[in-house]
């Protein structure tokens, strides 16, 4: 199978630089990279200038085209004719050797698959449970793994409004557990949802599929809203054996208060993409879980040392919400 690589970028030459010296010493290397790059200055430029790496393509792109989901959208377009599966990657990555080699085996393995992630493996401690082992209620565990939960889990555990649903797959009131609490076991696990910056998808999806503008500059969600879709009609897989590290470069985020708005009005938007018509029980759990995670956000003011980032993002929060009652989020299948 011929593969293309899309990284989609703003300001982060040096995190670029190490994802794509990663790329270099891959088992199976890209039959085409694009570098769409959204950046204002021409540092991404000079660098891969004084770095070369084969079959890269890339692009400085205006503002028109800025924006996480219309670089994608920019890149696909640019996506040569004879190539079958097409990869997204974000520029803060770094790869495992063999992970494009395990990444493509799935779709060999699964030929019905649409698209497959792969697995960040740096994030999260897992362990395996021992047999008979009683799991605690501040632990997750799946297929024989388990972890530390969170405090919002926990809680919600306790208030009756824990995900009903397996990892990757979204209840009928969101709020779901993402890719992120499979375990590290090697496997290729079933999902309807995958992460848009470690994801594969067949080229013939996106004749029929794009990124939706709704999701503006960062993007919040923009790859549940999309692979939401794309599962609708077809099998999503992520193979934990395609791994990688993710280190969440801070440049090119929102501040705290817009990323809060977008928490909830993106995971608004995303909720109703997969229940477009939710009944009163699934709107009253997804209302509580955001007012409590909420809530949550704003104790973290007294008892985290970044008092001011928990403040804004939760008032962030609450604007959204609020924002909802008068300006609820349009839904775009495109």
């Amino acid at each position: 199978m011929k593969f293309s690589l899309i990284i989609c970028t703003f300001m982060r030459p040096k995190p670029l630089l190490k994802l794509l010296q990663s790329v270099k010493e891959q088992t199976l290397y890209p039959n085409e990279i694009i570098i769409v790059d959204a950046s204002v200055n021409q540092d991404t430029k000079e660098m891969l200038e004084r770095n070369a790496f084969e079959n890269l393509h890339y692009f400085l792109i205006s503002e028109e085209d800025r924006g996480l989901t219309r670089q994608r959208n920019y890149g696909i377009a640019r996506v040569g004719k004879e190539m079958d599966i097409v990869c997204f990657l974000d520029d803060d990555t770094v790869l495992d050797p063999d992970y494009f080699e395990q990444l493509l085996k799935t779709f060999e393995i699964h030929p019905e698959a649409l698209g497959v992630g792969g697995y960040i493996s740096n994030e999260t401690p897992w362990e395996k449970v021992i047999e008979h082992e009683v799991v605690k209620i501040n632990e997750f565990s799946y297929d024989g793994w388990k972890r530390k939960d969170g405090s919002r889990f926990i809680l919600r555990k306790k208030l009756g409004l824990d995900s009903d649903c397996p990892p990757g797959f979204s209840p009928l009131f969101s709020h779901g557990r993402s890719v992120g609490f499979l375990p590290p076991s090697g496997k290729i696990y079933e999902v309807e949802q995958v992460m848009g910056g470690a994801s594969a998808f067949k080229k013939s999806v996106f004749d029929t599929f794009k990124f939706s503008t709704y999701f503006e500059g960062y993007g919040l969600y923009e790859d549940a809203d999309f692979s939401l879709r794309v599962a609708k009609t077809g099998k999503l897989y992520v193979n934990t054996a395609a791994q990688l590290s993710h280190f969440h470069n801070p440049s090119g985020r929102p501040n705290k208060y817009q990323y809060g708005k977008m928490v909830v009005r993106n995971g608004y938007y995303v909720w109703r993409v997969k229940n477009p018509n939710p009944n009163f029980k699934a709107k009253l759990k997804w209302h509580a879980i955001t007012l409590l995670l909420m809530t949550i956000r704003f104790t973290n003011t007294f008892t985290t040392n970044k008092r001011k980032e928990a403040f804004t993002e939760a008032l962030g929060r609450k604007m959204g919400w609020l924002s909802l009652f008068w300006n609820e989020p349009k839904r775009y299948d495109h």
